[in-house]
């Protein structure tokens, strides 16, 4: 049996059954305390303990280090320095680099203060074909100030003629005199009231603008509170009761334009007293090495990645005795996020997990939106599997409605949700309903319908579903997710397809790392892989699992793959990796056309 001894708060949840049918679910533990504003947590760890470190980055072999008195006194200087030059809630700052420690003490200066920050994919400034999409950003936030780490990096997004006028602030200026240093910022502004200005924040202040992906609709910028945020770490640290008995480490990629590595795990750190650092690579080819070589350098007690960096990760301990050791050394959780962890992904973790140390961190994940600061749902006690999300948070409400197959439509209230959009109210009065609750657009279904402690597993979202001709509705995000785990690590990302057509098909994004490791030929074909033993081996997938599953629903029947990866600058892709598929659809309608035709040599067909 596998040993746990991770604390966990157990699953307790409350069912209102509603004459409708409608379900209310929510936790029975009430709220806890939480704190007015983000600088009140800066300031409790910079009284308590000063010297520790909470904001880390790569400098050289070692790393540039921000102790929460340092922080505390850059923040209010960057504050000050704001102030002077009239800044305050209708003065937003866009971000349009990556994560860093400037980065991360301009954020907090602004929400010091009452100033909004936007975050921004740095794609969209480093990608000429997504400026449109940076473009967007400027017109619709209308910011005074524009940050960017680098001003020689970030050269050609700073001269487009949309950001003209606006002032812009780079950690590097690259010698140009119409840039402000960062360092100038840090000089503050000796004839600004930072305290004023500081008491004057309450928790309904908006602290950030975060922009939706764009993968249904432009994107929109999601007002983010005090309140949210704050309100979000209480929840979690119910739910995690050990973030109080050892301050976390950190070592995270995951950007900060997303509100899961930007609020979610930026806040955790801070929130209880622990340390960020910023890991500078990806899991993506010639990037995750250097995850590895940061992971050498420090322990994490929270690890958090997509189920793609896990599977490199696994690949990459199985190889290396010390890194495994280290990893694991220290760990508590382990939460992944974005799609389910193929089960010979989670059984590896947890086997390597129990030879270091003799023990499992809690292996868990969660659930929520941006525009729920952001989770909602989390899978507090220890299970055997993936995909399960878990029970409401203290304080959130999840109103339910199912269909004839106890699918439920999913809504939610609380005060971790948001007021709106940023200057949209039409957009605002759609995403909610008569009573006040926000509508997700995502299903769940039960766990145990009969043991509703067990909690939810999401299950798609509802714009996704389509009919097959024979009127068979096919969820196409579940299946998404199982497909991925199916022909995981060969597919990076793909489509589900069949809407008025007679079965469900794939277009596959191959993961072009994994198909050369193997030895796979990447030969094209007018758009599309032909390889002869890579279809075979997709066949051999899709045949084993067709064996395991009833009715068309559910039945994959073809595939292809992809030869070009998803674009961005066409739209198929969001900065945050998510796929359009209706643009993925529509702009390879020929590849589509393939996919169902007889007899072409590049489609597997079962």
């Amino acid at each position: 049996m596998l040993k746990r001894t991770t604390s966990f708060a157990p699953h307790r949840v409350e069912a209102e059954h509603r004459a409708d049918g409608t379900i209310l679910l929510r936790a029975e533990a009430a709220l806890g305390p939480v704190a007015r504003c983000t600088g009140d947590w800066l300031h409790r760890w910079a009284g308590e303990k000063p010297d520790q470190v909470f904001l880390a980055e790569r400098h050289g072999a070692g790393w540039r280090e921000e102790t929460y008195a340092s922080a505390l006194q850059k923040v209010r200087a960057l504050a000050a320095a704001l102030l002077g030059r009239g800044m305050g809630p209708e003065t937003p700052i866009l971000v349009i680099s990556g994560n860093g420690v400037d980065h991360g003490l301009l954020a907090l200066a602004a929400q010091y203060v009452g100033v909004p920050l936007c975050p921004v994919a740095e794609q969209y400034a480093l990608v000429h074909g997504a400026h449109g999409r940076l473009i967007h950003a400027v017109e619709l936030i209308r910011p005074r100030m524009i940050y960017a780490v680098d001003a020689g990096q970030y050269a050609e997004a700073l001269a487009l003629p949309a950001l003209a006028g606006i002032e812009i602030v780079c950690s590097r200026t690259a010698g140009r005199g119409d840039v402000t240093g960062f360092d100038t910022l840090l000089k503050g502004d000796a004839t600004a009231d930072v305290d004023a200005a500081h008491a004057a924040v309450t928790p309904d202040t908006v602290g950030k603008i975060l922009m939706t992906s764009g993968s249904t609709s432009a994107p929109k910028g999601v007002l983010t509170t005090h309140r949210m945020m704050c309100v979000n770490q209480a929840q979690l640290v119910h739910g995690l009761p050990f973030l109080r008995d050892r301050p976390p480490v950190l070592v995270d990629w995951l950007p900060w334009n997303h509100v899961f590595g930007g609020s979610h795990n930026f806040n955790m750190a801070l929130s209880n007293g622990g340390t960020l650092y910023i890991d500078d690579g990806k899991p993506v080819a010639g990037l995750f090495e250097r995850t590895l070589e940061n992971l050498s350098m420090v322990a994490p007690t929270l690890s958090f990645n997509v189920p793609l960096g896990y599977a490199m990760l696994v690949a990459a301990l199985k190889k290396d005795a010390a890194l495994r050791a280290r990893y694991f050394a220290d760990l508590d959780l382990m939460f992944y996020a974005g799609a389910s962890l193929p089960q010979e992904v989670w059984t590896a973790l947890e086997t390597m997990a129990m030879e270091v140390k003799g023990e499992v961190p809690l292996m868990t994940s969660s659930w929520g939106l941006t525009e729920t600061a952001p989770a909602v749902l989390l899978q507090q006690e220890p299970t055997d599997r993936s995909g399960v999300v878990g029970v409401p948070l203290p304080g959130a409400v999840l109103k339910l409605i199912p269909d004839a197959d106890m699918r439920c439509e999913v809504r939610v209230k609380g005060p971790n949700v948001m007021p709106g959009y940023f200057d949209n109210a039409e957009k605002t009065a759609e995403a909610f309903d008569e009573e006040g609750y926000f509508v997700t657009g995502d299903a769940m279904v039960f766990v145990d319908p009969q043991d509703i402690s067990r909690g939810l597993r999401f299950d798609g979202r509802i714009s996704e579903d389509f009919k097959l001709l024979s009127g068979t509705w096919v969820r196409a995000a579940q299946l998404r997710i199982d497909m991925l785990a199916c022909l995981s690590p060969l597919a990076a990302d793909l489509v589900v397809t069949g809407a008025d057509r007679d079965e469900i098909g794939l277009l596959i994004f191959p993961n072009l790392a994994e198909l050369q490791a193997e030895g796979f030929a990447l030969d094209a074909d007018r758009g599309a892989l032909s390889d002869p033993r890579l279809l075979s081996e997709i066949h051999r997938r899709l045949a084993q699992r067709a064996r395991m599953v009833s009715g068309s629903s559910s039945r994959v029947a073809r595939a292809l793959v992809l030869a070009e990866p998803a674009s961005m600058p066409e739209g198929e892709m969001t900065a945050k990796g998510n796929l359009n598929a209706r643009r993925v659809l529509t702009r390879r309608a020929d590849l589509l056309n393939r996919l169902y035709a007889q007899d072409d040599p590049c489609v597997t067909h079962l």
